[in-house]
């Protein structure tokens, strides 16, 4: 039997995204236009066959998506996510979720909080097999060190998307005309789930 799924696409700064949709509205697939044949392919194996149709059904998580944008961070953490994958995957992916808009969290923070703290490198195939990207925040994820590691979007997309979080978090100042430069990643998993910027 195949599954249909209403998809939606969104404009941003970083390149066109599409998502896909279940019929009780919880999000299957959201990821970047290029990655996209790749996700539609896993979804099709998922579901044992997927129908993709433009629909309204997908109008909720297009708005939401685009308030993000516009920077209320917290837009996007009513949505619900259907998440497919190994118990240790959906492990990763709710810990993923955890994190906060403008913190990080390293791999090995992410292993503890799973309560498998040797698990770093699962950690990251499970970041990096993320079906819903942005949503569920595997850009958040940096090197113990603080270094910016994989993202399946691109490193610039992480970057970009790290900056409009930190740069939303900033306090309005009618001094200030433009954003100011950002420093946000500092340290290096001190803390013991996240850290915050």
């Amino acid at each position: 039997m195949t599954t249909m799924l209403a998809v939606g696409t969104r404009s941003t700064p970083v390149g066109l995204v599409r998502f896909a949709v279940e019929d009780d509205g919880a999000v299957a697939a959201l990821g970047f236009d290029d990655g996209w044949p790749a996700l539609s392919r896993w979804l099709d194996r998922r579901s044992g066959g997927v129908t993709l149709a433009p629909s309204r059904a997908a109008a909720s998580t297009g708005d939401a998506l685009d308030a993000y944008l516009a920077g209320d961070l917290a837009a996007l953490d009513a949505l619900a996510v259907s998440l497919h994958g190994t118990d240790f995957q959906r492990r990763v992916w709710t810990a993923l979720r955890a994190i906060p808009s403008g913190a990080t969290a390293s791999y090995a923070d992410i292993a503890r909080a799973v309560g498998a703290p040797r698990a770093v490198r699962a950690v990251g195939a499970a970041n990096g097999a993320n079906p819903v990207s942005i949503i569920v925040p595997c850009h958040r994820v940096i090197g113990s060190d603080g270094s910016l590691t994989g993202y399946g979007g691109g490193i610039p997309r992480k970057v970009w998307l790290l900056a409009h979080e930190a740069r939303a978090q900033l306090p309005p100042s009618p001094k200030r005309q433009t954003p100011m430069p950002l420093q946000p990643f500092a340290g290096g998993g001190q803390s013991p789930v996240v850290q915050q910027r």
